[in-house]
């Protein structure tokens, strides 16, 4: 029952292949808005991230944290490659509706978490625009250094007056 000792082969593929056939059932039909690479969404969903998301989820140029080394499963490095962070979003099918399924998964997994792996539900207090704005980040994050993270993640005064 430990999280610092891994599944058996048997029960990490059990748990894994149910996980994903279930997200991938009730994710496939969300609709993905069509402005996803709009800068002001990578703005905010950038700042949303870091708060959020980078303790677990990590950004450029870091590879752990000191709370990542006690999860288990061992949350992905969203800001490497889906080929790299092991975690592909991807079921098998065309190049664009496996583009779409990603979308549509991550947002899913952004907004109602994932029981038991320390993937906490953001639909609390976040609405689908803010959802989707995280999901607009995170998919060009692998595509960052160091220095463009930190500028696409700065929060202005503004935004942190207001609740962003």
């Amino acid at each position: 029952m430990g999280a610092d000792v891994p599944h058996n082969a048997v029960t990490y593929w059990a748990l894994e292949t149910l996980r994903e056939q279930s997200i991938a059932r009730i994710a496939g039909d969300i609709k993905v808005p069509n402005d996803l690479d709009a800068s002001e969404r990578l703005l905010a969903g950038g700042a949303d991230y870091n708060d959020m998301c980078s303790g677990c989820h990590l950004k450029p140029g870091k590879t752990q944290s000191d709370f990542t080394l006690g999860l288990y499963p061992f949350p992905p490095n969203l800001s490497l490659p889906d080929k790299e962070h092991g975690h592909s979003d991807h079921k098998s099918g065309d190049h664009k509706s496996s583009d779409q399924y990603s979308l549509q998964r991550q947002f899913w997994i952004i907004k109602h978490g994932i029981k038991a792996s320390g993937m906490p539900a953001w639909a609390p207090g976040h609405d689908d625009k803010r959802i989707w704005n995280m999901v607009a980040f995170i998919n060009q994050l692998p595509k960052l250094d160091q220095a463009q993270y930190q500028i696409l993640t700065a929060r202005d005064d503004a935004s942190e007056s207001n609740g962003h």
